[in-house]
């Protein structure tokens, strides 16, 4: 019984040696490890090492992105993944592992400890203010120069650029970017911060601010030059072509004695000739669509526009410092005309009119632009150099039952309306035959002859003023 007694106790012993030597065995591993039931921000870390509960605590997250909102409300994003952004959860997990009693991890067994671990976070701040800087609120601050100046532009006459106002105190927002993200507050409004500052006016920039004042009234004028019925020659007065009319020196509006703004007559001038460039048609060469599909070149006759250029500077002149142009009310002008085409504007030939190719021997009346009338026609006899004259005309009369007459004929016509001096349109009831080559040995004396059957038609149709547009 001794013998089995001893036996006893040598295995208890054993057992009671193996047992330590395991416990001390796991005490030592978990000097390096996380003891059981250990969870660290939501992640089971048992027996894990540090390196490894980082890693995958870090997979867990992203780099966040900074939300900027300017004080228009406009939100602008920054990814802190491009400032080099990191999250240090190994520092603050070995801490924890190091301050672990391991001896104990008996207990671990039958109570779980959870953690929350506050990670170490860094970035680059060189790199987060490059970034800040291209958001745009603050890379138009950086690039706008801080001046105070009148100018002027193409589109908008003179323009006070008044940079000194409302900066954006930059410096003061990055710091205060910086504090957010510390705060791990990733959003900051701009709108909320006393972030823009004024530079103090100087006494001559005070006095640019009060000249300002009365070009701004000036250049807001409701005046429309009526050029025509379409509505590209409606020309609205706008602060570009009133700021063009203002006296300058050294490129700046003066004022007269009586502190008032003054008109540059030469530019008046020079404004008035630029329209009846665009708008003269008398005498000047002009572009005309023929019926049979080319474009002919034309510039003498007797039809035409010509705007009293006197007329229209002495009225812009009278009119434009006057209180009653600077409002927004349209205020529509028709110039002084000192002869004036069938209509207004650029195409004053209009869509009603004669045309005579005189090359194929035709006559087309157009009325609202389609063809109405269309014939053979003679005309001047091109053998005895009475060819008919080139040119864009109009009708000037209207008779019937007239006689024409001139060196060695007379002519009775039961229609005639004439065009260019004695040259007209008219019948020939002389003529069996129009069109083809006839003019060249047997043409008239200078006039359209028209076949006699036509003529009436044509002479129902036309008015007085309707254009003719001859040409070969």
């Amino acid at each position: 019984m001794k013998t089995i007694h001893k036996i006893g106790l040598g295995i208890a012993g054993l057992v009671v040696v193996i047992l330590l030597a395991g416990y001390i065995s796991l005490a030592f591993y978990y000097r390096q490890a996380f003891c059981p039931n250990t969870w660290i921000n939501g992640v089971y870390c048992t027996g894990k090492t540090a390196e490894q509960v980082s890693e995958e605590l870090l997979s867990k997250i992203e780099a966040p992105v900074v939300v900027i909102t300017d004080s228009d409300g406009n939100n602008h994003e920054i990814s802190l993944a491009e400032a080099d952004y990191r999250v240090d959860y190994l520092t603050p997990i070995n801490a924890y592992i190091k301050q672990q009693n391991s001896w104990m991890w008996i207990e671990n067994v039958f109570f779980s400890k959870n953690h929350e671990i506050i990670p170490q976070t860094s970035y680059n701040e060189q790199l987060l203010k490059a970034l800040f800087e291209e958001i745009e609120p603050v890379k138009q601050e950086l690039q706008q120069v801080k001046v105070f100046v009148l100018g002027k532009n193409k589109t908008d006459g003179y323009r006070l650029y008044d940079c000194l106002s409302h900066r954006l105190d930059t410096d003061m927002v990055f710091q205060e970017l910086i504090a957010a993200i510390e705060r791990e507050e990733f959003g900051i409004d701009m709108g909320t911060l006393d972030c823009y500052y004024d530079i103090p006016l100087s006494k001559e920039q005070e006095e640019q601010v009060k000249l300002w004042e009365k070009i701004e009234a000036f250049q807001q004028c409701g005046l429309v030059y009526d050029m025509g019925e379409d509505e590209q020659d409606k020309l609205a007065f706008t602060p570009a072509v009133m700021a063009g009319f203002l006296a300058t020196e050294n490129g700046i509006p003066v004022l007269d004695e009586n502190g008032s703004l003054m008109i540059s007559e030469e530019a008046v001038v020079k404004f008035v000739a630029d329209l009846c460039e665009i708008y003269d048609t008398y005498g000047k060469e002009r572009e005309f669509q023929s019926t049979r599909g080319d474009i002919i070149t034309l510039s003498k006759g007797t039809h035409g526009t010509t705007i009293d250029q006197k007329a229209e500077v002495d009225f812009l002149m009278e009119n434009l410092l006057k209180p009653q142009m600077h409002t927004k009310k349209v205020q529509s002008h028709i110039p002084e005309y000192k002869r004036m085409g069938t209509v207004r504007g650029k195409n004053d030939i209009g869509d009603t009119y004669i045309e005579v190719d005189m090359t194929n021997q035709k006559l087309y009346f157009y009325v609202d632009g389609k063809i109405e009338i269309e014939t053979d026609v003679v005309t001047g006899n091109e053998r005895r150099r009475m060819s008919t004259p080139e040119g864009v005309n109009y009708v000037y009369n209207m008779q019937k039952n007239r006689v024409l007459r001139g060196p060695g004929y007379a002519s009775p016509v039961k229609f005639w309306m004439p065009v260019n001096r004695g040259i007209g349109i008219h019948d020939a009831n002389w003529r069996s035959e129009f069109g083809g080559d006839i003019y060249k040995t047997d043409g008239s004396h200078g006039c359209i002859n028209v076949p006699s059957k036509v003529m009436p038609e044509i002479y129902e149709l036309a008015e007085i003023g309707t254009p003719v547009v001859m040409y070969y």
